[in-house]
């Protein structure tokens, strides 16, 4: 078939479907979906390419439902509920991790759905001075001990995430389990994957790093006036 065949065909296609109200919102649906799938190729964040994601899908799906196409009502069918799960999990992520930081809330619990569980006996070391920081950690039940400085954590803490931001990502210090012990463990991988999806997130992780950071710095501050006190 010669390219002017093709052209005819196609002009006539267009005209008959826009012989009816059903085919002029038909075409406009497929205009609009097929859009924003080329505007979502720029976009480099996450949430908002899912939400284009979602418009195409949408824009597809009444096509295919009023220019009958089953193939495309099947295909939009699936992927707009994945889509939308998907963009309501990374709102969700990043509404959790500002609430965090305005609340200075400093334990990670906003972490938990991302991290995988891990169960300790006492006395197990978790890492040891020196290590590769290749996790951060949230501690759910038990006792954790820091070897080095012999003090101790309790459950609902976040914790070694200074050597998991470090340059040279080495622990700085041993932990050992007290108790029979439950941790929650997120790796380098996830939590890059989670700030590419939305730098928000990171900077929001950011900011509750750095505030983990002065309160250290205030603790030993504090500590280092009451031994000149006690001297």
């Amino acid at each position: 078939m010669s390219t002017l065949a093709l052209l005819d065909t196609a002009v006539a296609a267009l005209t008959l479907s826009l012989a009816t109200p059903m085919g002029i919102v038909a075409l406009c649906s497929a205009t609009i979906a097929g859009t924003l799938v080329i505007v979502s190729s720029f976009v480099k964040t996450m949430i908002p390419l899912r939400c284009l994601a979602i418009g195409g899908n949408l824009g597809f799906l009444i096509y295919g439902a009023l220019h009958p196409a089953l193939i495309l009502v099947l295909l939009h069918g699936v992927l707009l509920p994945i889509n939308i799960y998907r963009a309501a999990e990374m709102v969700r992520l990043t509404r959790r991790v500002q609430a965090a930081a305005a609340s200075n809330d400093l334990s990670g619990v906003w972490l938990r759905p991302y991290m995988r569980k891990r169960r300790l006996r006492k006395n197990r070391v978790l890492f040891r001075k020196g290590d590769a920081a290749t996790h951060l950690y949230f501690l759910s039940e038990g006792v954790i001990e820091f070897v080095e400085i012999g003090e101790t954590m309790e459950p609902g803490r976040l914790f070694g995430e200074i050597a998991f931001f470090a340059p040279d990502k080495c622990r700085t210090l041993t932990a050992r389990c007290v108790t029979n012990c439950t941790v929650l463990q997120i790796d380098e991988a996830t939590f890059k994957g989670l700030y590419f999806q939305n730098p928000a997130f990171g900077f929001e992780v950011v900011t509750l790093v750095a505030r983990r950071l002065l309160a250290d710095r205030h603790r030993l501050e504090d500590r280092l006036a009451t031994v000149a006190q006690v001297a």
